[in-house]
């Protein structure tokens, strides 16, 4: 009895460790874990950013477009998630149509498509003419989403320039194509 009670108190530490260690697997967060592992690249995607640098170039493209007709522009640049790179108006040119560039530029990067191709598909078609009710979008000439490897890496908006034609015309002046930057 008494090597019994010495061997039970020599492994009693042992009985405990491995207790714990079980019950630590029977966790749902272990089991989960151990079952279905998920592959990390579940949860993450490569993505790239337009720059300072690139929203500046498109700037001086764009005003050097609009310089040919005559035209004062306002001009914006938005990264992927819509937010707000560069916002500009030219001298001259009526405060409404620096939100109008913005919304432009929002608009072509949320629906990827240049807004004059927009406005008139969604004119035609039943199925998509409430897009022009939708608060932010604004269907009119002059926003060109920016495209690099495949992906929408943000868009232009250009307003000011003379109507939706020559808006379009000038945004889409401002493709950098030299950086593999394009506007389709």
């Amino acid at each position: 009895m008494k090597n019994t009670a010495f061997l039970l108190f020599l492994l009693f530490p042992s009985l405990l460790l491995a207790q714990e260690a079980a019950s630590k697997k029977n966790t749902p967060s272990a089991r989960q874990a151990s079952s279905t592992a998920p592959d990390r690249k579940e949860f993450t995607v490569a993505s790239h950013q337009l720059t300072l640098a690139a929203a500046l170039q498109m700037h001086r493209q764009a005003v050097a477009q609009a310089g040919t007709l005559q035209k004062e522009i306002a001009f914006a640049v938005v990264d992927a998630s819509g937010q707000t790179i560069l916002l500009l108006k030219g001298d001259g040119v009526g405060p409404h149509n620096t939100e109008a560039a913005r919304r432009k530029a929002f608009t072509a990067l949320s629906t990827k498509t240049m807004t004059l191709l927009l406005g008139r598909n969604a004119k035609t078609n039943p199925d998509t003419q409430n897009l022009a009710h939708l608060p932010e979008l604004l269907l009119l000439g002059g926003g060109v989403p920016l495209w690099y490897q495949g992906q929408v890496i943000g868009a232009v908006g250009v307003a000011g320039g003379g109507g939706p034609e020559q808006d379009d015309l000038i945004a889409k002046a401002t493709a950098l194509t030299e950086a593999g930057i394009t506007i389709h």
